[in-house]
């Protein structure tokens, strides 16, 4: 049986000052507790580890690719003050949010209520993130952030070049677009974007067309077609 992780890390989190870093960590906990209520019948568990580290499971791997971006489109749009000083880190936070991977592997131990993830998933996606931290290194050359990683060949070579796509189209989103795909992937229409963020219908389309949501949108749902379909 094959369960879905997603590993994460904030980059260029130490060049967040403090107020900035629990603002983040605040808002990570709150996407956290919704995305546990969307997908509570995939036993959705999420958790985030000093500060800026931050581990997803579910029992089976239909939404990761959906939760991943998610997660990637919400960072993405937060506004957080970073230090002006280090301009090479405010570049990359601003262009990438977070590093991410999706692991498709078998679990030996995924008991939520106990906080208990044990497993090929689960080091699977921990090592491909460790791998490419750039945490306390004097030089950041960050190349891509997001990654797939599965125990099966098939899979891996299916989806490696989708989530490096996926990683291309996202680098390119400012703040505003994030936002309006990070609703979209919710599952929001454009008129309801539109009135929940107070403006026109036409902006919302407009950025939305801007960020490449069509492509975006087929490669989530071959992703769930894909797996809500597999053996």
């Amino acid at each position: 049986m094959y369960f879905a992780t997603i590993s994460a890390d904030v980059i260029s989190y130490t060049s967040l000052n403090e107020i900035e870093k629990r603002n983040l960590e605040e808002s990570i906990h709150k996407l956290i507790d919704n995305l546990g209520e969307l997908y509570k019948n995939e036993k959705f568990y999420g958790r985030l580890i000093q500060g800026d580290y931050i581990e997803f499971a579910l029992n089976e791997p239909t939404f990761a690719l959906r939760i991943a971006l998610l997660l990637k489109a919400f960072v993405k749009s937060l506004s957080l003050e970073i230090n002006k000083k280090d301009k090479t880190r405010l570049k990359h936070f601003s262009e990438h949010g977070i590093r991410l991977a999706i692991a498709i592997a078998p679990l030996e131990t995924f008991k939520p209520e106990k906080g208990i993830i044990d497993g090929e998933a689960i080091y699977l996606s921990g090592r491909a993130i460790k791998r490419y931290s750039t945490s306390n290194k004097q030089k950041v050359v960050i190349k891509n952030t997001m990654y797939f990683c599965s125990s099966n060949e098939k899979i891996q070579n299916e989806f490696d070049v989708i989530l490096a796509l996926l990683d291309t189209i996202f680098t390119r989103f400012s703040p505003k677009q994030s936002e309006v795909i990070y609703l979209k992937l919710l599952g929001y229409t454009e008129k309801e974007i539109a009135s929940k963020l107070e403006k026109y219908q036409s902006t919302i389309s407009q950025h939305s067309t801007a960020a490449g949501w069509l492509a975006i949108e087929k490669a989530v749902n071959y992703f769930e077609n894909y797996f809500n379909h597999a053996d």
